[in-house]
Parts: C-alpha cells; structure tokens; sequence
C-alpha cells in the first residue's frame, strides 16, 4: 500500500506550498530589517518544525532558533482545553521580537497561552506565523503584542480531521 493512498484531496501543490513559505519568509525579512534586533523564531514543538525549518532558510536576515511546546490535544484530535506548558524556551526573549511558528491555528487557546507566555518574560512584540489557520474553529481570540503581525500560510474552510 502507498504512504499517501489515503488523502481523498489535495489541497496545496508541493509547488504552492513552497511559494507560499517564500511569500512568508520575504515579508518577514521585510518587517524585520537587519538594523533592527534579530528576531527569536519560535517553534511550536512539534508539529511546526518542518514549516520552521523550511521557513528559517529562506529568511534573509540573522535570526536564533528556539522551540516551546504546550499540550492540550493529549492523545487524541480534539482540544481539551488549557493547555499545559511542557517545554520553554531556553533563550532569553527579553526586549527581543519573537515570532511564534504554528503548524495550525485551531481553537486559538494555545497560541493565546503562548503569547501571554512570551509577554510575561519580556518580549518586546510577539508576531504569529501559521502554516494553517482555521478561523472557523476560534474559540480564543488571541492579540500579538507590540508591533507584532500575524503571518498567515493558507486558511482552511474544510474540515481537516
């Protein structure tokens, strides 16, 4: 049997996704200009660190690398709520610009968790890049901070289960 025998529909090209990656890359370069501190790109362990590392190599600016992780799905597909930090950072993100990297945005509870994570240790903005947001599905509307941004890869209307 293939690895891929069971998708019914694909929804991205390999091509458009790795178009839509470059697009993100190149404006966050361009929000971030060399002058400014490099930004602190921050994984959210694990399932965006595939979209991370093909994010990180196409931007064009000196940035450092660090990976969190909060567990609300538990074993199973459906959020259970709160989410519970299991990993932090070990970077000091003190009056720097950090920006989160999301597989997906779902409910938002954990990427709202995260930010107010990342405010209260001292991030001068905090920006979101998701590789998928499923707006639908918000239960927590969640604010960047400062003059932070929220990089969207593609929005998802259907379901994903």
């Amino acid at each position: 049997m293939a690895l891929d025998s069971h998708i019914e529909k694909v929804l991205w090209t390999a091509g458009e996704i790795s178009d839509r990656v470059a697009e993100l890359a190149a404006e966050i370069t361009s929000d971030f200009p060399a002058a400014s501190p490099a930004p602190v790109l921050v994984g959210v362990a694990t399932g965006a660190f595939v979209f991370l590392a093909d994010l990180v190599r196409q931007i064009k600016l000196p940035i450092s690398v660090d990976f969190i992780r909060a567990d609300s799905y538990g074993c199973g597909t459906e959020s259970a709520g709160a989410p519970r930090l299991s990993l932090d950072l070990k970077a000091d993100v003190r009056g720097k610009h950090v920006i989160l990297v999301e597989d997906i945005v779902d409910t938002g509870s954990t990427l709202a968790s995260l930010i107010s994570h990342l405010e209260k240790k001292g991030a001068s903005s905090v920006s979101v890049c998701a590789f998928l947001d499923k707006p639908a599905r918000r239960k927590v509307e969640f604010q960047v901070v400062g003059s932070g941004k929220y990089y969207r890869g593609f929005e998802v209307w259907v379901s994903l289960s």
